[in-house]
């Protein structure tokens, strides 16, 4: 196993879950230089660490073998994901896009009532986005119908 890669791959997993180093060892059980050798490639991390990391979610078979795990999402994630592996950037910006407008509109506390947003925000030339609340009966048509020749 390559130590950089490893360790490239340890700091990426880190950074992900937002963690600090100081703190990344700490649930390691380990200093923060050990961490730091770990993930510049100078040595490699006992078995003890790995459980302990995969314990707050590190993705161990992505940070050993470079394979992100697949066995912790549902069947039609696992479909969803590769579908989205095998987009172009267009098409990964589009379904980003997707995701983003589909969000739960904020609730506030503590009356407990929606939140309401009456403006409506049209984004882009990848793909469109359409954020905001939309409280009575709206048409949106996208793109337009070709002309049938006469």
């Amino acid at each position: 196993m390559d130590k950089n890669i490893f360790g490239d791959r340890l700091r990426q997993e880190r950074t992900r879950l937002g963690l600090t180093q100081e703190a990344f060892a700490a649930i390691g059980g380990v200093k923060k230089l050990a961490q730091i050798n770990y993930e510049q490639g100078k040595t490699l991390p006992d078995a003890g660490y790995m459980v302990a990391l995969a314990g707050i979610g590190v993705d161990l078979s992505y940070v050993m073998l470079g394979v992100p795990a697949s066995n912790t999402l549902t069947d039609d994630e696992n479909e969803l994901l590769a579908g989205y592996r095998r987009l172009d950037l267009r098409g990964k910006a589009r379904v980003l896009g997707v995701v983003e407008g589909i969000g739960e509109p904020a609730v506030t506390s503590p009356s407990r009532t929606v939140e309401r947003n009456t403006q409506m925000v049209f984004h882009g030339k990848v793909g469109q986005q359409i954020h905001g609340d939309i409280t009575a009966p709206q048409t949106i048509n996208v793109g337009r119908k070709k002309k049938s020749p006469t």
